[in-house]
Parts: C-alpha cells; structure tokens; sequence
C-alpha cells in the first residue's frame, strides 16, 4: 500500500488531471466512434457494396466480428508492452491510428476498405486497456473505483452520443460522421502530444512476457494471484450475460412493442445516461461508504433481475422505468475491477487491464452470437414456444451464476 502511494505522489496534481482527462476522452472516443457507426454503417455498406440491405446486414455482422477478435488479440498486448515501456506512447499511437481509421472509413471504395477500418479501429479500441492502466498508475488503490467509475461514465456517455451525432450526421451524407469523428481524434491526440504526462515510473516498468501478451496466455496474470481468477470468471459471466441488449435489442423492440427508430434510439439515450451519470457521479461516494463488494452484489443481483424483467413487462412506459432502475448494474465492472487491482502490484496493472478486456471482447462475442441465434430460434416456426423473450430469460440465469460465483470468496473467509 505504502508503495503504490508513493508512485502516485510522484505526478503532481496538474499532470494526474490531464492525465486522467486524456485517458476519459480516449474512452469516450472509443465508444463514440463505434456508435457513429450504428445508424450510418448499414446505408454505407449498400452504397459501396452496391448490394441490398439483407447482405449489408450480414456483412455488418461479419464487421462486428473483425472488430471484436482485432479487440480481444491486441488488448493484452497492448497492456503488457505498456508495462514495459509506458502508457504515453501507445496511447497517442492508438488515438492518432483512429484518426486514420476514420478517414479510411470515410473515403473506403469499397466492402474490403470497410472491413480494414473495422480491423484497424478494433485494434486502436483496445487503448481503454493502456487508459484503464493510465488511471490505476495516478489513483491510489483507495481512489480506482470512483476512477475506474468514471471510464464507464464515458463509455456510457459516448453510447449516448455515439449513436445519436451518427444519426443527425448521417442526414448530410453516409461520410460525414466518419469526418467528425476524425476531427475528434485528431484533436484529442495533438491535446495528449502536448499535455498527456508519462505515468508509469521506470522503477516501476518490467520486462515483456509473451505468455501475458497474447490473448489466452494473459490469463496466468490471474492464476498468480489468490482470488483473482475467480473474480475474473464472474466477470466474464457477467459480460457474456448482458452482451444479450448489444445483440438483440432493436430487434427485440421491434418484435415485442413494433418500436420505431426513434423510440429505440431514445431507450438507448435513457439507458446510457443513466449509467454514465450513476457511474460518474455516485461510485466513488458509494465506494467510500459500503465498499466495492457490496456494490458488486447490488449490481450482479439488480442485472439479473433486469433481464428476466424486460423479457416479462409488456408496456414501454414500465421498460423506460426499468432502464432507470438497471442503471445499478453500473456499479459491477468498476467494482470488481477495483478489487482485482488490490490484489496485483502497481507494475502488473496494465496486463490485468489487458486480461479484463480480453475476456470482455471474447465474451461479448460469445454472447452476441448466442443471443442472436436464440432469438431468431425463438420467433421461428419450428421453435415449439414463439416469443422473442427467451433471450432475455436465459441472459437472467448466466447473470444469475455470475452473482452465485461471486458469493464463493466470502464464504472461503468465513
């Protein structure tokens, strides 16, 4: 303990600021270069595939998947070579390689030009790991959770925002949002060339290891220490059970309540500010006053219910009701990562980032294949029940395991 604070009082006030500042901005572009995407990409994928909307939705699902495996491969590298030679380089080398994603997107000729800047904007997407790592090496262990709150904060808000400029955008041209959102990166890495300080100390660097840089062999960061293979098992169920709303939702409001485009953006809005306002503003005082694992339980039991909730309410007043009270679950992965980070050393705390992200990103394509399969089983004629609930219910009873296996180190001390 004494150790890690004496790291973090190595940056002044000024220098931990910007650096935490950056580190929230590169998530939240993260996030919102991927919504932008979400309402612009499907008429971009017609217009230089020059084929119809049932293929460019089949292309897209294919695009997805580049992402998500370009995210899970590079994300633990990306965070043990930044334990060995700083967070500061390859965070501007990741904001400046979207910049470039961007333009590539708005300028692709062709279906294969897309798919490079899916590939390229995966690989660049995983510098929430570098920044996760960012925050860890500035805050002090008592200090992560309100910090590690606040990256989801700007995740949930670049949700928000992401989908919402990518609509208004696209109503100039397929294009025009990729332009913004390179002027957006573009901005944020001159911002980080200029102010972003080093964070990781060279006494606290160590030496490259291949087998925490790939993306399977950077489990054994969690077999090493006690505990933490069996928070990060909860994790992964967690992340494989709520992938289901990524997966299905619009599909799903549109067969249960015949939701609009309009409506379905607006539960995203509702759902992705309440979250980013929960997680900004009230993790840290909650930390401070019941502590990361009780929060963790309040949001693994909350996302339980949430799920098996939607697939049971038939009204769209009582599901905009029940996206405020879901906003709980927010409390889960900053939680649960707080206490991971406990329990390593300060100069192992990028490849425990890298390690979260890689089993999130292999998660949550699990998850979306999954899901999607279930839920186009379920409204098929050879389904013996028609409901596009099913998904939801089966989403509850992982979410449920999850909670069930994060009770199991409590009762050990006991």
């Amino acid at each position: 303990m004494h150790g890690s604070t004496a790291s973090t009082n190595r940056i002044d006030d000024g220098k931990r600021r910007n650096a935490t500042v950056f580190a929230l901005i590169v998530v939240f572009l993260d996030v919102v270069g991927f919504g932008l995407i979400i309402p612009v990409l499907p008429r971009l994928i017609e217009e230089v595939g020059h084929i119809g909307l049932d293929d460019a939705a089949r292309i897209g699902g294919w695009m997805f998947a580049v992402f998500s495996l370009a995210q899970f491969i590079c994300a633990p590298l990306l965070g043990a070579l930044s334990d060995r030679i700083g967070r500061r380089p390859l965070l501007l080398l990741a904001v400046g390689g979207l910049a470039v994603d961007y333009v590539i997107h708005a300028l692709a000729p062709s279906v294969g030009w897309l798919f490079l800047g899916r590939l390229i904007a995966g690989v660049c997407g995983a510098s929430f790991v570098i920044a996760n790592a960012c925050l860890a090496d500035v805050h002090t262990p008592e200090t992560r959770a309100r910090a590690f709150g606040l990256t989801s904060a700007a995740f949930g808000l670049g949700f928000v925002l992401g989908p919402a400029f990518g609509g208004i955008l696209g109503e100039f041209g397929t294009r025009i949002p990729f332009w913004a959102a390179a002027a957006l990166a573009g901005a944020n890495f001159l911002f980080g060339l200029f102010f972003l300080p080093e964070t990781l100390p060279d006494d606290k660097r160590r030496a490259f290891q291949w087998k925490e840089a790939n993306p399977f062999g950077v489990f054994a960061i969690f077999r090493r220490y006690p505990g933490v293979l069996l928070q990060v098992s909860v994790l992964a169920l967690y992340f494989l059970g709520t992938s289901v709303y990524i997966a299905i939702w619009s599909f799903w409001g549109l067969a249960k309540f015949d939701w609009s485009g309009t409506t379905i953006g607006l539960t995203l809005a509702i759902s992705g500010l309440s979250m980013a306002l929960l997680q900004g503003f009230g993790t840290g005082p909650a930390v401070v006053r019941w502590g990361e694992r009780p929060l963790a339980l309040v949001g693994l039991i909350v996302a339980t219910l949430s799920c098996a909730a939607y697939g049971l309410l038939n009204s769209t007043i009582l599901i905009f009701v029940m996206l405020v009270i879901h906003a709980i679950e927010g409390f889960v992965h900053p939680s649960i990562s707080a206490l991971m980070s406990r329990s390593l050393p300060e100069d192992a705390q990028g490849s425990l980032q890298g390690g979260i992200a890689a089993v999130q990103s292999l998660s949550m394509l699990a998850g979306t294949i999954l899901f999607t399969q279930i839920f186009g089983f379920f409204l098929s004629p050879r389904a013996p029940v028609q409901s596009p609930d099913i998904a939801f219910f089966i989403a509850s009873g992982i979410l449920s395991l999850s909670f069930l296996l994060f009770l199991i180190p409590q009762r050990a001390r006991k």
